[in-house]
């Protein structure tokens, strides 16, 4: 295709998202290669991406162009063969196996806990806080935190078992607050070293391990951020690990991001660049995999909060950029600017949620209350 009728077509689909070609607005995009039309074409969200990456278009507020642009479904309009590969992977491929499940933890989650402590609050917490009653990210997160152990209805004296459990900034909540014990597992050497050195003094257990190995007696499962990282093929595994690690009369809540569609593939710019074989699980995922195991006693959508979480997060990223420049470069910083600003919108647009799902092994006599 010619680079006019490239750029017709890219025009024209981004009039139906009200967003123009070097226009005034700050959602509009600013285009300093002509080439970016082909790339777009050929490549849907992966040139898209890429070519902001490489300096050939920039927008004002990336938000407000990928509010825009979801809400109008844009990325549904251009299909590009090349990306046929990657769509056909992600449907017949199972890429969350025991070997590839570190992949994410080395080129995502050990970046550098240096990085991630100036962009996150004080407990290193990287999920989605909960803005109700909040006013800044710190109080969210903990606001989340809480949420969390009072939906768990956890009490002194019991063992949680956090599946993801990052830095620790629930475990080390949860044992503070609510005097229990904790055992978190996670794909990070990075993390683990971190908390294991913050918390050493506190009754809490780091491991480095696969979610899949896990076996143990626990009152309590929560996995909070991690699914994402389980792939439908392995939905069922994840559910079967709960299982055999609560407790009958016990509880599990899974926290998670989720897609609106179940036939949907994952976003190849964020598969090849942020999170390598991740995938967003869908409500029938979920209910699938966890049938015959598990009661589904509660379901919370809070997604529209992961806006305000993705929009504190560039704000302290950007505020700190400068100490770590000279090692990231500023490709880096285009790509990790593009990711977090990317992904607000998309919350924005409702085009991907926030759930927390609470979830027992015969169901709750009497029902469950969320409190």
């Amino acid at each position: 295709m010619s680079v006019k009728k490239s750029e017709s077509l890219v025009r024209r689909l981004l009039e139906i998202a009200d967003v123009s070609i070097n226009g005034s607005n700050p959602w509009d995009m600013q285009v300093h290669d002509s080439r970016v039309y082909d790339r777009i074409i050929a490549q849907a969200n992966l040139g898209l991406g890429e070519s902001y990456m490489d300096g050939w278009w920039d927008c004002a507020h990336l938000d407000q162009f990928f509010d825009r642009v979801l809400s109008a479904n844009l990325q549904q309009k251009i299909n590009p063969v090349r990306l046929l590969g990657h769509y056909l992977r992600a449907k017949f491929l199972n890429r969350q196996t025991p070997n590839r499940a570190w992949q994410v933890g080395q080129s995502h989650y050990d970046l550098s806990n240096d990085f991630y402590a100036a962009m996150l609050d004080s407990r290193m917490t990287y999920t989605c806080g909960y803005w109700r009653d909040a006013n800044s990210l710190e109080q969210a997160q903990k606001a989340k935190l809480e949420l969390i152990c009072r939906k768990l209805k956890l009490e002194p004296g019991m063992r949680l078992l956090d599946i993801g459990c990052g830095w620790g900034s629930l475990m080390s909540y949860a044992a503070e607050k609510y005097a229990i014990e904790c055992v978190g597992v996670t794909v990070s050497q990075a993390q683990v070293e971190w908390a294991e050195q913050r918390y050493s003094k506190m009754p809490l257990t780091f491991r480095l391990q696969d979610y899949r190995d896990l076996h143990g007696s626990f009152d309590r499962v929560v996995s909070v951020g991690m699914f994402e990282h389980v792939g439908r093929k392995n939905y069922g595994t994840f559910f079967d690990v709960a299982r055999r690690c609560l407790k009958s009369d016990g509880l599990l809540l899974l926290h998670t991001i989720g897609k609106n569609k179940r036939k949907s593939t994952p976003d190849p710019w964020i598969d090849r660049y942020i999170f390598p074989n991740g995938e967003l699980p869908s409500i029938e995922h979920i209910g699938e995999a966890s049938g015959g195991k598990f009661v589904i006693e509660d379901l919370h959508n809070f997604g529209a909060d992961y806006d305000k979480t993705l929009m504190a997060w560039p704000a302290n990223f950007a505020r700190a950029w400068p100490q770590f420049q000279t090692q990231r470069g500023d490709t880096f910083e285009r790509m990790w600017r593009y990711y977090l600003l990317s992904c607000a919108g998309a919350f924005r647009a409702r085009d991907i949620q926030l759930w927390q799902w609470i979830l027992s092994p015969t169901g709750v006599r009497g029902g469950y209350i969320r409190v």
